[in-house]
């Protein structure tokens, strides 16, 4: 008899050990079931849903930093692009069309070549029949010049990669702001109560600064640029007084 319920016990527990695991096996596939869709979406969709969940008033804003800051840097990329020069092709041509063609003829090398090196030639040359003096103070002028056409609207980027994170910031401030005033309201201290708002303040943070981070990016590659193209001028700059001074020779 005793072990009969011996042997009725240890089945009862072998059931039950196997309905707990099915039990088990059970949430384990509803759970995955569940989160299949938020491993299917995208990160565009994803990106969505934390936008909009961190408001449109901020966000947009910050949008539109990014917006307007990657239109200024694509266009500054295009300029500078067209406008860098192989300055060392250049001023062989150049000096050439000295030897054979005299002035006229190296204006007309300059005029067929793009560029702020190819300009500044040009007006060097322009004044070649005066003196040397009156083409070096072109140069050095119409340097100037270029080089503020090379900066032109790059403040702009700069303001953007600044006011980007400040609006994330602020955003993050208010949210704060409403936080405690929930909880000056209810009069206790609930995580549920303030995590939208703690949830909708760190995201425009998040957003600010990676709008901050492509800007200066695309920032440091347009001052580099600048600065090459610079070095050219400056260095063309002084082959052609070079050149005028062995051509008055």
């Amino acid at each position: 008899m005793k072990r009969l319920f011996s042997t009725l016990a240890v089945a009862g527990l072998f059931v039950a050990g196997t309905n707990t695991v099915s039990a088990n096996v059970a949430s384990a596939m509803v759970a995955v079931q569940d989160a299949a869709p938020e491993a299917s979406k995208g990160f565009t969709q994803v990106l969505k849903e934390m936008f909009i969940t961190g408001g449109a008033g901020f966000m947009g804003i910050v949008l539109l930093c990014l917006i307007l800051g990657l239109a200024v840097a694509i266009e500054r990329i295009i300029y500078l692009n067209m406008a860098t020069t192989n300055t060392t092709k250049l001023k062989q041509q150049v000096e050439d069309a000295l030897a054979s063609g005299g002035v006229e003829a190296a204006k007309e090398v300059c005029r067929n070549t793009k560029g702020p090196v190819a300009s500044i030639y040009y007006q060097g040359l322009d004044r070649a029949d005066e003196s040397i003096d009156s083409a070096e103070k072109s140069v050095v002028a119409y340097g100037g010049v270029q080089m503020g056409q090379l900066e032109k609207n790059v403040s702009w980027l700069s303001l953007f990669i600044a006011i980007a994170p400040m609006l994330g910031f602020m955003g993050t401030v208010i949210g704060m702001i409403q936080a405690f005033q929930k909880i000056s309201a209810v009069g206790n201290l609930s995580a549920s109560l303030i995590a939208g708002d703690i949830q909708v303040a760190l995201l425009t943070t998040v957003f600010g600064l990676i709008t901050a981070i492509i800007l200066q990016i695309f920032y440091n590659y347009i001052i580099a640029k600048i600065d090459s193209i610079v070095n050219d001028m400056e260095d063309s700059s002084i082959s052609l007084i070079d050149m005028l001074v062995d051509h008055k020779k």
